[in-house]
């Protein structure tokens, strides 16, 4: 069922910073940040302290948000406020920091929603037609903001994220299909197994799913869009079977949907993520001969 709606959306961007922050870059904000928390060599600056730690945060580093938790959760040059002690643990706790697990268990109060300085930086960004987004249904607003907050950490580009969750569920996060593939990006049981999805209904831990699938996938096919697509349909399996995309008229149709939002052959891929599908050699042998026959 398609959405009618607008083409162009005010949609959350990744930054520079949130992209290509080195493990290095991370470490130097944590210090700096550090330093003016405590007063060591330099002048207390709480305020700035906050700023740097929120920064190396937003780009995906558990220390520096534990530093912030606990900075909240003790007063430290700041009001004390526990929801947003309980939002920096508990952001830090989903990257698997032990220690922040330990600081939630302490703190009592609800998380916060996310503060300003964790908020995706906002552009203006056209988008394909063909997706027909209803940016003026919240819930849809929220399932494409979400989608374009959490997909650079995956290494996924926004817009084949927001291909695959326009056809698989129309943005559904409650979607259950005849395969009993669940949420918002269709996880089967076996899928959301694999890829530690406890609650697929929970949006963002669905997402997050299906975007390590994608990056497992982009990464198995070295980038190859179609190959990608077929396989998050049909399976990586269906696809080494049978050399390419498999023959079946739903996985084809799909494929031609997912290119059709995302007009691209290849995708950026992380090669340490997983060794690349036994079959590629032969898979790509087989498309570049139909390409030239």
């Amino acid at each position: 069922m398609a959405i009618c709606g607008l083409a162009i959306a005010v949609l959350p961007a990744p930054t520079l910073a949130e992209a290509t922050r080195s493990e290095a870059e991370l470490k130097g904000l944590r210090e700096q940040g550090r330093a003016l928390e405590h007063g060591e060599g330099v002048a207390k600056d709480p305020a700035k302290a906050v700023a740097l730690y929120c920064e190396g945060a937003k780009a995906g580093d558990p220390e520096a948000a534990y530093s912030l938790g606990w900075m909240y959760a003790n007063g430290r040059g700041v009001p004390r406020d526990d929801a947003l002690a309980a939002f920096f643990f508990d952001f830090a706790v989903k990257k698997e920091h032990e220690p922040s697990r330990k600081m939630l268990r302490f703190i009592s109060t609800p998380a916060a929603a996310m503060p300003k300085c964790m908020e995706p930086d906002v552009i203006e960004e056209p988008l394909p037609s063909a997706l027909k987004l209803n940016m003026d249904n919240e819930k849809v607003r929220k399932m494409v903001e979400l989608i374009h907050q959490l997909a650079p950490e995956y290494g996924v580009k926004p817009l084949l994220a927001l291909a695959i969750a326009r056809t698989e569920s129309n943005f559904n996060p409650g979607a259950v299909s005849e395969k009993n593939a669940q949420g918002l990006m269709q996880l089967i049981p076996e899928t959301s197994a694999r890829f530690n999805v406890r609650k697929p209904f929970d949006p963002e831990q669905n997402i997050r799913g299906g975007l390590a699938y994608l990056r497992w996938l982009l990464a198995y096919f070295r980038g190859d869009v179609a190959l990608v697509a077929a396989a998050y349909n049909a399976g990586e399996g269906a696809v080494n079977r049978y050399r390419g995309i498999p023959p079946y008229a739903e996985t084809r149709d799909y494929v031609k949907r997912i290119l059709g939002f995302f007009p691209r052959e290849a995708h950026p891929y992380d090669e340490a993520v997983t060794a690349p599908s036994p079959d590629l050699d032969a898979i790509l042998r087989r498309k570049a001969e139909r390409k030239t026959s």
